[in-house]
């Protein structure tokens, strides 16, 4: 294709190659690969908290089945109550199933509260993702995770 482009001009090579990339399919994601950015950025999120919080116990946790208890283990309130965290690295949202999820396992765990950290399209760093929780658990959150 190289050599065909190099005969044409300037302008209408380039008019070629951007019709041909539009015309290209988008790969699709497979079920393995959805896992390995799952855990890709389990790890990551696991990782900044980590550090951000200098502790060592906060780490990603291995699948639990049917009683799934997060992804992320080892993070607490300011009062010591266990914090289940729920990350999602997919296209399309959908807050509300999320934090019932989350919600189910923070009580497989016995945790005070459960969030949902789901990955922002196109933004790498950790710190920069977002984080879902209803209002009631924010308010719990920043009560150090009593009850209200």
């Amino acid at each position: 294709m190289s050599d065909y482009l190099g005969t044409l001009d300037g302008a209408v090579a380039d008019q070629v190659q951007t019709e041909d990339l539009r015309e290209l399919p988008q790969p699709r994601r497979t079920h393995r690969s959805a896992r390995k950015a799952g855990t890709a950025f389990e790890s990551s999120v696991a990782a900044y908290l980590a550090a951000e919080l200098d502790d060592d116990r906060i780490e990603r946790r291995a699948k639990n089945g049917v009683k799934d208890r997060g992804d992320i283990t080892g993070v607490k309130t300011i009062r010591g109550g266990r914090v289940v965290i729920e990350c999602k690295n997919v296209a399309t949202l959908a807050l509300p199933a999320w934090l019932r999820e989350a919600e189910t396992e923070a009580g497989n765990d016995d945790a005070v509260i459960g969030v949902v950290v789901h990955k922002r399209r196109g933004v790498a760093d950790p710190a920069e993702q977002f984080v879902t929780m209803t209002l009631n658990t924010l308010a719990r959150l920043l009560n150090g995770g009593a009850e209200l």
